[in-house]
């Protein structure tokens, strides 16, 4: 049995965890729960959207909605990230994971075995949900494991999180109602593809040494802080258009009523990420990685205001 000595018992719940699961309590922690509230939120994004907040309020296809946000979060999501730590063998902080306990010797077949059970599992729910999730999945393991390792290749592991992350999620959400999707909601998600696309060189701000050291050649390393930075601004910009398309296209140019909601709700949220990045931009090359750091994590709450807006904006 593992006691709070361990080195990653950082915390009273790590602590309680290795009492319980000793050194198979390893396992859980790559699995980053610390994320899923994140992931789950995203995903649940898609379920409000397909049955509207009245629908979300009466509990409408709640239990398919449930299994699918189950299905995606723990099982595709942490095991892709179980996945990914095994290769990954990182020595200092990961997202979403401080101090992150030496990755365990079957923690790649962990990974593997959780994905597969959910894309079993996945068969259970409407048919385009378990499209989706093969799409992902295949995408995991792209990502992950060599020979393709595409997290290794700039620019392809920009595409691949874009898309899993960026507009697959939702979609995922939303696909596990049945619910036939409209023009307006297909709009809004495909403009989480480029929101995703400012957010992700942001996640590794804070890993380039850890990257250059492990020889991988990600995105952030080859644009440097700046560039990221300046990348990240301009994929934001173009979210907001697509955002901005989707409001002209399902609410009319002059905002009234629930339009007036959708142009509020994506004025403030474009106006917390500028409020993140601008400063960000100005400050970077005197930033520490801790800084680094504490800068995605700003990125992330701009994320949920945006998640928000648009939930709030289209949701019907």
């Amino acid at each position: 049995m593992v006691t709070g000595e361990h080195p990653a018992a950082i915390t009273p719940a790590r602590r309680l965890g290795y009492r319980l699961l000793g050194r198979g309590f390893d396992y859980v922690l790559h699995l980053r729960p610390a994320e899923w509230p994140i992931m789950a939120a995203h995903t649940a994004l898609g379920y409000g959207l397909a049955v509207g907040l009245a629908g979300v309020a009466a509990g409408e296809q709640l239990g398919p909605a449930l299994a699918g946000l189950g299905i995606w979060v723990v099982l595709l999501n942490g095991g892709t990230l179980a996945l990914n730590s095994a290769f990954d063998q990182d020595e200092g902080d990961i997202g979403y994971l401080v101090r992150p306990p030496k990755p365990p010797r079957h923690l790649a077949l962990f990974g593997l075995a959780l994905m597969a059970v959910g894309q079993g599992l996945s068969g259970l729910l409407p048919s385009r949900f378990a499209a989706v999730y093969a799409v992902c999945f295949a995408l995991s393991l792209a990502y992950s494991m060599p020979p393709l390792r595409l997290k290794a290749a700039a620019g392809a592991d920009w595409l691949v999180n874009m898309w899993g992350f960026g507009t697959f999620t939702p979609y995922a959400g939303y696909a596990a109602t049945g619910r036939p999707l409209d023009e307006g909601v297909a709009l809004v998600l495909l403009g989480f593809c480029p929101l995703f696309a400012g957010f992700y060189p942001l996640t590794q701000l804070y890993q380039l040494d850890e990257d250059r050291r492990r020889g991988d050649r990600t995105l952030a390393l080859v644009l440097g802080r700046r560039g990221s930075l300046l990348i990240a601004l301009a994929a934001v910009g173009l979210a907001f258009a697509c955002f901005g398309y989707a409001a002209l296209r399902t609410g009319g140019p002059i905002p009234s009523g629930s339009a007036l909601l959708r142009w509020a709700g994506l004025g403030v949220a474009l106006a917390w990420w500028l409020a993140v990045l601008l400063p960000w931009l100005e400050a970077h090359a005197a930033m520490t990685a801790a800084q680094h750091q504490r800068g995605m994590y700003r990125a992330l709450g701009a994320w949920a205001v945006t998640d928000l807006a648009v939930l709030l904006g289209w949701a019907r």
